[in-house]
């Protein structure tokens, strides 16, 4: 324990010795971080504009994680854990967004909705996507449903994919191997020719793997290693057909065959599934002088064929959304936003069952009051099952000088029943009503410096009613589940050197399938979480990093009947390094990422192996 103690200070010694430095040696033209565009929003904000937590991994940061998967990526970021993010890769991952459960984010590309139709919780599945393909990523804390509707009630997360050039051709890759005989590689093409652009990747990836299921203390069993190989297409077009008018459809593929065990410390060399995705839509748009009016609409389908110790099984499912929306400028100091979209969601199963999520959508946003900006919304939703339901939300926030913002949220959210807690084969029950939440949040930044150091402290409190569980009888909807916490988020750029950190708590109340009852500890998600990364521009062609992650004490469940029980995981760090060298002009870059250098011994989920020193190295290259 002193050992950690010692680390900890050392770090915050280091941090505390950056904020000393003076500001005559900051650069002097940089990004500002207020100027920066937030698209998710649906209205274009900039971050001074607007009093939600908006946390942005930018193209430059992405290009400095060539060795991460998404879901290591998103784990180091405040206030969200994605469990398995460091296991065995075809372990399932689960994203906890402020303590949420797995399923209470959206996620979103190019801004529009992606799920898993076929699954049993219709969440995105974080493995489909590589960092390859992604130019940046904006991640909206909070509950969103008034913008987003059913399932934003922690946050969402909008993965922006790299589309065509800014002229001409570029002929762009990444190759690279790793521990465990690990293999990726991606190759794309982007191209600009006057008003016509296009963006097409290919990704490809395998590795043998680890064992998922940890061997049981004592055992001297040899488990087989549990890999995985997949492949993944993404392709964006756009035409600017005219001075106002573009249409921008898109394509996406994924394929991924995976192998995984019995469960908890339980071999088995023979399970596998076979995930294959497919979305397909378009994106229009048409612009005028004071507004704008944007149509989106996406074709998914999941197919899922498992294998496993009880036999195979095969479930597919698809959902078509249409999402239209228009904003209007009104004066300097006024926009309106109003829209309304439409799901269908289906699965093929006994009957074909199907359910239809329609909602129309409006929001106010008064901006540059003098200190004081505004959002105010509402949406209405009508499902065909359950009926209807009304959302809203109320974002203040005050400059109160240029380096201090006061802001905060109160709000209204709600999951809707999935198919499967509907129709399903077990427990399905059509009296479900929607998970409804109650969201409070709270906070300030602080930048000085000309933003070359900030500061961002949100505190938040959500109840949840009318939460969907699988009780004795089947789905239910249970009393409620609550969760508070806060966030801590230093950052300081200087000149070459960025450095930056997070601190997060958070503690609530849940129903758990062992207890079979509503406890106060949250499964899978410390209470204690924090993170620094620090990361030098040595050279014009030398980039180094290191980061930092400790992960707090959790609880877990032991699932194995009949000898059910919560168990304690103990806490853990990580310590990362990552080094980048770029030639001919920086268009190749040579990149390693050297994971868990310390070679801790830890454990994500109770009876689950998780990865020791590891090492991911390669190249990257750019050619125009």
């Amino acid at each position: 324990m002193k050992k950690n103690n010692n680390l900890f200070l050392a770090a915050g010694l280091g941090f505390a010795q950056v904020l000393g430095l003076s500001y005559a040696s900051f650069a002097q033209e940089d990004v500002k971080l207020n100027e920066v565009v937030i698209t998710t929003t649906k209205n274009d904000q900039k971050q001074s504009q607007t009093g939600k937590v908006v946390t942005v991994i930018s193209a430059e940061q992405l290009s400095h994680s060539a060795g991460k998967t998404l879901p290591e990526l998103l784990s180091e970021q405040a206030g969200i854990i994605v469990g398995g993010a460091t296991s065995n890769q075809g372990l399932n991952k689960s994203i906890f967004v402020r303590g949420a459960g797995s399923a209470y984010a959206v996620v979103l590309i190019d801004g529009i909705l992606a799920s898993n139709p076929s699954g049993a919780g219709a969440a995105f599945d974080l493995r489909m996507f590589s960092i390859d393909q992604i130019d940046h990523i904006e991640i909206i804390k909070g509950g969103q449903s008034t913008i987003y509707g059913s399932d934003a009630v922690a946050g969402v997360i909008n993965i922006i994919t790299k589309k065509g050039g800014k002229g001409g051709n570029s002929v762009y890759g990444t190759a690279s191997a790793g521990s465990y005989k690990t293999y990726k590689g991606t190759v794309g093409i982007s191209a600009k020719v006057e008003d016509f652009s296009y963006n097409v990747a290919y990704t490809q990836g395998k590795t043998n793997g680890i064992s998922e299921a940890a061997r049981p203390e004592g055992s001297t069993a040899e488990f087989d290693k549990d890999g995985n190989k997949t492949g993944a297409v993404n392709a964006n077009f756009s035409l600017q057909a005219s001075k106002e008018f573009s249409i921008s459809p898109f394509l996406r593929y994924y394929y991924g065959h995976y192998d995984f065990d019995a469960g908890a410390f339980a071999d088995n060399a023979t399970n596998n599934f076979k995930l294959k995705h497919f979305a397909g839509g378009l994106n229009t748009k048409y612009e005028f002088a004071t507004g704008k009016i944007n149509l989106n609409y996406s074709h998914e389908t999941t197919s899922n064929e498992s294998v496993n110790q009880y036999g195979a099984s095969l479930s597919q499912g698809r959902m078509d959304l249409i999402d239209l929306f228009y904003n209007q400028k009104v004066g300097s100091n006024l926009d309106v936003l109003v829209g309304l979209d439409n799901r269908v969601t289906a699965v093929k199963a006994a009957n074909n069952p199907t359910t239809n999520l329609f909602s129309t959508y409006a929001s106010l946003f008064l901006h540059d009051l003098s200190i004081f900006n505004l959002e105010v919304g509402g949406r209405y939703n009508k499902h065909k099952q359950y009926g209807e339901n009304y959302t809203y939300s109320i974002t203040p926030s005050i400059n109160i000088i240029k380096e201090v913002k006061l802001f905060g949220t109160i709000s209204t959210n709600f999951k809707a029943p999935t198919l499967e807690m509907l129709f399903g084969q077990y427990g399905a029950n059509l009296a479900l009503t929607p998970e409804k939440s109650k969201n409070y949040e709270a906070g300030f930044n602080i930048n000085v410096l000309d933003e070359h150091v900030t500061l961002r402290v949100a505190g938040y409190k959500r109840d949840l009613t009318n939460a969907i569980v699988y009780g004795t009888v089947g789905y239910i909807n249970q009393l409620s589940q609550k969760a508070k916490g806060f966030e801590i988020e230093p950052a300081v750029h200087y000149g070459k050197f960025n450095i930056k950190g997070f601190y997060g708590y958070v503690e609530g109340t849940e129903f758990n399938f062992v207890d079979n009852a509503t406890e106060n500890y949250l499964f899978r998600r410390p209470k204690h979480s924090f993170g620094i990364n620090a990361g030098v521009q040595a050279t014009s062609a030398l980039f180094v990093s290191a980061n930092l992650k400790y992960i707090g004490k959790r609880t877990d469940g032991n699932f194995e009947y009949p000898n059910t029980s919560v168990v304690n995981l103990p806490a853990y760090k990580l310590l990362d390094f990552y080094g980048e060298y770029g030639i001919a002009k920086g268009r190749v870059k040579l990149f390693a990422d050297l994971k868990n250098i310390l070679d801790e011994k830890y454990t994500e989920f109770y009876g689950y192996s998780s990865m020791g020193f590891n090492v991911n190295a390669g190249v990257s290259f750019n050619i125009r």
